[in-house]
């Protein structure tokens, strides 16, 4: 497996231009796989976090800009490939409650067309990304893939429609499909967006610190990690049909987690909380915390970055990429 496995196979990854999609693609192509990349178009010919590359791995990519809802679209861009990583998805939690048509549009009929794509190419093999937000606030922790389902955000919602129709594929067609649910990824490339990101921007250039819940768990990890675990679901023989979470198995709080990043930049800033950034009440997601005893006995993965060495580079690269950031007000 590994490097050896993925040596000229011929993958599509959706969500190519994204954060983990990117990182994804990096990986993939420095194991020596042919890259087809599928970014969604936009008319200043951007492609994401894949500007991010270096020339010699973003030269060696097809990119292919389009849009999931388009069905004919993803049947040519999955013809002759072996496997696809999906991870193509509007993943913003806020901006799914001012636009959840949108959202549902793109992350459920999305879903639906890649899989549909992948029957009709005779695709070997298809990982679709599921997110530890289908859980909603844990009734118990840790969380196993067999946690109730709860909706707590048209995001949410879509992403169990897009996991319901992923299982249904599998169990109607025998489409080779395998779910990877990641747990709060992090790292290099992340946008503010994300609350990481939006702790060490501010922290570097502010002395007050605006952000929502402190007092919600989070289950993180590294974006190295997490792109192994795809990997690993790619390449793993008799796992179709399955979940398996991508989780560190480890909680922290955001008021603990702002407190760690402010000790290693090393600068006195203060955290208040701004009301804009609280979720509705119901919708709030209080713990997170994933069992992923699953994905270490069947994936052969487990997780290698530490929280704190994780944030360091995290904090490495976006001090070096300041420019790339807005750092104005609330990015939803």
């Amino acid at each position: 497996m590994g490097a050896t496995f993925w040596e000229d196979k011929r993958v599509l990854v959706t969500g190519a231009g994204g954060f983990i999609g990117s990182h994804l693609v990096e990986s993939l192509a420095q194991a020596g796989a042919r890259v087809r990349a599928f970014v969604r178009y936009n008319s200043r010919g951007d492609h994401g976090q894949l500007a991010r590359l270096q020339p010699q791995i973003y030269d060696q990519l097809e990119i292919i800009p389009g849009d999931l809802r388009d069905l004919p679209a993803l049947l040519a861009a999955a013809q002759e490939v072996e496997v696809i990583f999906h991870l193509g998805a509007l993943i913003s939690i806020p901006y799914s409650y001012i636009h959840p048509i949108e959202v549902v549009e793109s992350n459920v009929m999305g879903t639906v067309n890649m899989l549909a794509a992948t029957r009709a190419c005779g695709v070997g093999r298809l990982v679709h990304t599921s997110t530890s937000e289908v859980y909603g606030t844990a009734r118990h922790v840790p969380i196993g893939e067999d946690h109730p389902l709860q909706g707590q955000s048209p995001y949410s919602a879509s992403k169990i429609g897009a996991d319901k129709l992923a299982e249904s594929f599998y169990c109607a067609y025998g489409l080779p499909v395998t779910t990877v649910r990641p747990f709060n990824t992090y790292g290099p490339r992340q946008s503010t967006r994300a609350v990481i990101p939006t702790i060490i921007t501010q922290a570097l250039t502010q002395d007050v610190i605006y952000l929502g819940n402190l007092h919600a768990l989070r289950d993180l990890t590294y974006v190295s990690d997490t792109v192994e675990g795809f990997l690993r679901a790619g390449e793993t023989a008799g796992v179709e049909g399955q979940v398996f979470n991508l989780g560190s198995g480890r909680e922290v709080s955001i008021a603990d987690l702002a407190q760690e990043i402010l000790d290693l930049i090393g600068r006195p800033v203060d955290i208040q909380v701004d009301p804009a950034r609280l979720r509705p009440a119901k919708s709030e997601v209080q713990r997170l915390l994933s069992d992923n005893r699953l994905a270490r006995e069947r994936l052969g993965w487990t997780p290698q970055v530490h929280l704190r060495q994780g944030l360091q580079h995290t904090i490495e690269w976006i001090s070096a990429n300041l420019e790339l950031y807005h750092l104005a007000g609330y990015q939803v």
